[in-house]
């Protein structure tokens, strides 16, 4: 009761119109939020369900609708999208009924390099109607095994950098150097947060990777060199416009995906702002927000 008090609290409270016309060129920012945005834009805003990692499927539905997001990168967290086949059709029907958009699954693991695990992963995606997998951790070994199922099931595959820990592929130009040889349904979910983290430009990745960049996770930093030190977007040091002038330049078809990670018990004040600033810049550049 208390974490949803504060919630609401925050959405009704002048923060968020703080947030928004600070902005330069964003007074349309907190209208962005408090009504549902209209026309298109080249950016399509979405969420990764792990930002709400500690909350059931209901209240992710419900925190959507204040968001004005309906386009959802999901996850086996919690009951947000389970593997078992009847769950998870119980889960697609909740989100079908309130207009929930399902564009990727992930981050999901390949820990075996054995055709039966492989094929229940794609099988789970296969029947959201996902198409497009955010792969955690298939090492350069398995990927051919995976490309069979990618050609199979016609679902792409975006290899997610995880940053200097992350020894196979800190960036995505990491991952563009195992890949270039395999079908190009296999690719790259760039994490802008790890991708800055392992030294890498973020911008010069978006256009290094290309046509292969199938889904786009957005984070903030105060500091490009901790890990920790993750705020609200545009509270940090990450380029956001660059960002999106770079997606726009290079037509990308997917989704800009929210991923906050941190202060898991109660992230919607942070969501909230991060929605609001990525909303103001899109208008800064002469675009309304679509989500």
């Amino acid at each position: 009761m208390k974490t949803t008090l504060s919630r609401r609290t925050f959405v009704r409270s002048g923060a968020l119109l703080t947030a928004a016309c600070a902005l330069p060129g964003a007074r349309s920012a907190y209208a962005s939020l408090s009504q549902a945005p209209t026309g298109e834009s080249p950016v399509r805003l979405g969420l990764c369900s792990y930002t709400f990692r500690e909350f059931t499927r209901a209240q992710l539905i419900g925190d959507m609708q204040q968001l004005h997001v309906n386009s959802l990168n999901v996850k086996d967290a919690k009951d947000h999208l389970p593997m078992e086949p009847q769950a998870e059709a119980t889960a697609l029907a909740d989100y079908t009924a309130n207009g929930v958009q399902l564009h990727a699954a992930g981050a999901i693991y390949f820990p075996k390099d054995e055709d039966e695990d492989i094929r229940a992963k794609f099988e789970y995606c296969k029947r959201a109607g996902i198409q497009v997998i955010v792969a955690g951790d298939p090492t350069p070994k398995t990927l051919p095994r995976i490309e069979k199922f990618v050609k199979e099931y016609d679902i792409r595959l975006a290899i997610h950098n995880h940053g200097p820990e992350d020894k196979l592929w800190p960036s995505p130009l990491d991952i563009l150097k195992d890949i270039k040889d395999l079908d190009p349904r296999i690719g790259c979910c760039i994490d802008v947060g790890h991708t800055v983290r392992a030294g890498t430009d973020v911008v010069e990745a978006i256009h290094a990777v290309g046509p292969r960049l199938y889904n786009m996770h957005m984070k903030d930093l105060s500091s490009f060199t901790d890990k920790e030190s993750q705020v609200a977007v545009g509270e940090g040091l990450m380029p956001v416009r660059q960002i999106f002038e770079a997606l726009i330049q290079m037509k990308y078809q997917g989704w800009v995906d929210l991923e906050y990670e941190v202060h898991g018990d109660d992230p919607m004040p942070g969501v909230i702002s991060s929605f609001a600033y990525m909303r103001g810049v899109l208008a800064g550049m002469g675009y309304p927000a679509h989500t």
